[in-house]
């Protein structure tokens, strides 16, 4: 099957060729005649399956007629780098329709991104919080929109967003086109789809599986030797391209700098970076300037990278549908991909429940030789590092420090009143 079944316009698919796309993935194949017929949706797809070009294109085609010059479609994000990711797509799919969109989200400055809307954009990409800030400042109506589109739904339910959502939804008119994709589908985010969704067409792609192109590989390893294994494995393996996750921000940012000391190009995506440096880590991955990324899941939203070759998960995510969602951004496209997770034993209950998932064990593999190598040499670092303070310590001893009952007996102004006798 091709795009050419869809019969989109000749200035959709004059975007659909300057993207390089060929033939429909499962997810377009499925979603694209419906959105087109108007009907509301819920997908569920897991990443890097082409989910927004399946809710673009139908928006496009829809969008050329009609007025211009007014928000007619809202799309909403979790996260800043998705919505980036969206605007970017939509841009180079509509480059030849006239069609325009805006990015709204938080920590850059409002004034830009509303004379952007007020200059005539048909398509806004927002972050819930943001966008509702200019929705109580009334810097912005929705009241045009005809088409709504909430994407990663169930990011925006575990980012605590789904009451931004509900304010954001009534401010929509009732009549409208809605569709809602998520990878996973918690209890809250079906009751949502159940109050926003009218009839809906329900596609389902697999989103509880990882792609079949990924091989998934298990170490067995001690916490203290996770650190000496990835320093070891980046040294033996050829990892063009590899996203790391961690759990915590804190654990990204160091684990990013321990690599980079180590002479590896890596730095890391967490919520405590500005923006700005959010967008140089970003674009530094994408562009090869850094061949690692450390990240949390929650940062990671949005990383649509095609040629990510491993991912390494340093920490176990806390659930399977997480594992499904970390993986899948490698192993795109039909392409290869290796998942590699670093387990230790106290992970043993989450690894059983993540090869239920998968309907398999994954490959056990013993930690390399080299690996343990690189953690001795790097504890005898710190060992080395001691012994050359240490002497100082004990030359101060030597020199009169005073025993533990001493000191109790010294004042804070002890000019050697109160020396002891010598002997």
């Amino acid at each position: 099957m091709s795009f050419d079944n869809f019969k989109f316009h000749p200035k959709v698919v004059a975007g659909i060729k300057a993207c390089g796309f060929t033939s429909p993935t499962p997810i377009q194949k499925d979603a694209i005649p419906s959105a087109l017929a108007g009907r509301d949706i819920l997908g569920l797809a897991q990443t890097g399956t082409g989910k927004t070009a399946a809710f673009a294109l139908p928006l496009l085609e829809r969008l050329l007629d009609g007025p211009r010059k007014k928000v007619r479609a809202l799309i909403v994000a979790p996260t800043r780098e998705l919505a980036e990711q969206i605007h970017d797509n939509i841009g180079s799919l509509a480059q030849k329709t006239g069609l325009r969109s805006v990015v709204v989200y938080g920590g850059v400055g409002k004034q830009p991104q509303i004379r952007k809307i007020r200059s005539g954009a048909e398509i806004i990409v927002a972050c819930p919080g943001r966008l509702l800030d200019l929705l109580n400042e009334k810097s912005v109506s929705l009241s045009s929109v005809e088409v709504l589109v909430l994407d990663e739904a169930d990011h925006m339910f575990d980012k605590g967003f789904l009451p931004d959502i509900k304010r954001i939804i009534k401010q929509l008119p009732k009549k409208r086109q809605s569709l809602v994709f998520s990878a996973t589908m918690p209890k809250e985010i079906r009751h949502l789809a159940e109050d926003i969704l009218e009839n809906p067409k329900t596609i389902q792609i697999n989103h509880t599986l990882p792609a079949p192109t990924i091989s998934h590989v298990l170490f067995q390893v001690a916490k203290d030797r996770k650190t000496g294994l990835l320093k070891s494995m980046i040294k033996e393996q050829d990892m063009a391209c590899t996203l790391i996750f961690t759990r915590t921000k804190h654990k990204a940012k160091s684990l990013a700098l321990q690599l980079e000391r180590a002479g590896h190009s890596a730095t890391s995506l967490q919520g405590n970076l500005s923006q700005q440096k959010r967008r140089v880590a970003m674009e530094g991955f994408r562009d090869g300037t850094f061949k690692i990324l450390v990240a949390t899941d929650i940062a990671a939203r949005g990383i649509d990278v095609l040629g990510i070759s491993h991912v390494i998960n340093y920490d176990v995510p806390d659930t399977a549908e997480t594992y499904t969602h970390r993986t899948g951004r490698t192993g795109r496209a039909t392409r290869s991909g290796q998942a590699f997770t670093f387990a230790s034993y106290e992970d043993n209950k989450m690894v059983a429940l993540i090869e239920r998932n998968l309907g398999k064990k994954m490959t056990r593999e013993a930690l390399p030789a080299c690996a343990i190598k690189e953690e001795k040499d790097t504890r005898g670092e710190k060992r080395e590092r001691f012994s050359r303070e240490t002497p100082k310590r004990k030359k101060q001893s030597a020199n009169g420090n005073r025993g533990k009952g001493q000191r109790k007996r010294a004042s804070s102004f002890d000019f050697g009143i109160n020396k002891p006798a010598q002997r």
